[in-house]
């Protein structure tokens, strides 16, 4: 089993540290230019990581990786409620992916722009209530969804995105994660 990515994405990150007990090669990418992002291309015609190739099989995007592995190992499947976490996860991740895209290729980020105004308030919203779901114990297991937003929280906090203020409860859950080993294997510093 081949895992492709970039030590610094945070969806990469989920499925390294989800992977950690499990036999896998890491192939690490430059995955925006030169021999790295034409490997890219060749095992994933979306050109996003992480991919996944196991026995011949080629899988795109770290939800679908994350289902295609609970299927193989026989992972609990996840509830409703953990779905709609992730996804509270992947919006900002997404939203935050944008931005800093935009901010890294030099377009200005014209604050009342529909796109950036959307991208803001998505953040604002999605994190408001992580925080409230975290206070609430939503996420007192260390499963797939913790994993998920630790790897958000610290990529956040690595590209020094957000300040998260007013946003303890993220903060508390960072740090009560952050010397797991398998967190400070995968840390991209």
């Amino acid at each position: 089993m081949k895992l492709y990515g970039s030590t610094t994405s945070p969806y990469v990150r989920r499925i390294r540290i989800l992977l950690s007990q499990t036999p896998h090669d890491f192939v690490e990418l430059n995955i925006y230019q030169g021999k790295d992002r034409q490997t890219l291309a060749d095992k994933s015609p979306v050109l996003k990581v992480p991919c996944l190739e196991d026995d011949g099989q080629m899988i795109y995007d770290s939800r679908v990786i994350y289902r295609y592995l609970a299927e193989k190992y026989k992972y609990s499947a996840l509830t409703w409620d953990e779905e709609n976490q992730l996804t509270l996860v992947d919006a900002v991740n997404d939203s935050f992916v944008s931005l800093f895209l935009m901010k890294r290729s030099e377009i200005s980020a014209d604050q009342d722009a529909l796109f950036v105004r959307v991208q803001k308030e998505r953040i604002t919203a999605s994190l408001n209530h992580l925080n409230s779901l975290v206070g609430e114990g939503e996420f007192s297991n260390w499963h797939y969804p913790a994993i998920c937003l630790y790897s958000l929280i610290d990529w956040i906090e690595l590209r020094e995105l957000h300040r998260l203020e007013g946003l303890d409860h993220l903060k508390a859950f960072r740090e009560q994660h952050v010397d797991r080993i398998e967190v400070t294997a995968t840390d991209p510093r």
